[in-house]
């Protein structure tokens, strides 16, 4: 059910690879809320995906953009404006990947390369375009910008590997950036640590449908799904939390304060 939340206002989507995709439930719901949106992806993931498929059906440009490329992002930006005939109101940042992960390798044998590059792309990246963004002036007052990140950053998930590492700079990025483009433009910038979903990019993780069915034992209200998330997220670019920033937003069902639930008890008495 729509309710013209988001209704006047502007996005820029980040990481909408297929319909498993956050950033892909999150474009169709900003739309539904009456929001005009820019879709954008690395160029290799444009090729990959079906982006196309979804900007047509939210009639929404796609301007491809390499988030570890400056000069890509002012043109996304900059190519955005122009679309829009304005400013931007929100952002979501729905971009990751961990290198040595994809590669096998394990937490004790990083391959630094491969660690660098995951940083780059999993949270310096949230850096630049906030950057990017600040020094074109892009972003209107009040605008809002959040940045997927999940509870690996604060606690050990073992095959999580690197990720968690970016996680925790992304997350401090959040804090560090949300701080500075507050007081200079009341720009909010936060973090949603979402339950494990079925993704694209989150089935890669070792034993991950294991851990999968574990956090939804662990979680009260069971594990959030990737529309669930789309609606929190369009919560947080709506004026109804204007007063919401520097955050980490656990969206888990209750997973990240649960000790232990009765169900994995009873599980584990087996």
């Amino acid at each position: 059910m729509a309710h013209n939340l988001l209704k006047g206002k502007k996005g820029i989507i980040f990481g909408a690879l297929d319909e498993k995709s956050i950033a892909w439930r999150t474009a169709l719901r900003c739309v539904e809320e009456g929001a005009e949106i820019v879709l954008t992806n690395a160029p290799i993931a444009l090729r990959m995906g079906e982006i196309n498929k979804l900007a047509e059906t939210c009639k929404a440009p796609v301007i491809p953009a390499d988030v570890t490329n400056m000069d890509d992002l002012a043109n996304l930006f900059n190519k955005s404006m122009e679309h829009f005939g304005g400013k931007v109101d929100f952002v979501l940042h729905s971009v990751a990947m961990g290198m040595n992960i994809r590669k096998g390798r394990s937490y004790t044998d990083l391959d630094y390369d491969f660690n660098h590059k995951t940083f780059d792309i999993s949270a310096m990246s949230l850096h630049r375009v906030l950057q990017t963004a600040y020094k074109l002036d892009a972003l209107n007052e009040w605008a809002s910008v959040i940045a997927l990140s999940y509870i690996a950053s604060q606690r050990v998930f073992p095959d999580y590997g690197e990720m968690a590492d970016a996680k925790a700079l992304l997350e401090s990025i959040a804090r560090s950036f949300g701080y500075h483009y507050g007081t200079h433009k009341k720009v909010r910038v936060n973090t949603i640590s979402q339950s494990p979903v079925k993704t694209t990019a989150g089935g890669g993780v070792k034993g991950f449908d294991g851990f999968m069915a574990y956090a939804d034992k662990m979680s009260p209200l069971g594990n959030a799904t990737t529309d669930e998330c789309a609606n929190y997220a369009v919560a947080m670019f709506s004026d109804l939390t204007k007063m919401v920033t520097m955050q980490n937003l656990f969206h888990d069902g209750g997973f990240s304060f649960t000790g232990v639930s009765k169900p994995v008890i009873d599980q584990m008495d087996k």
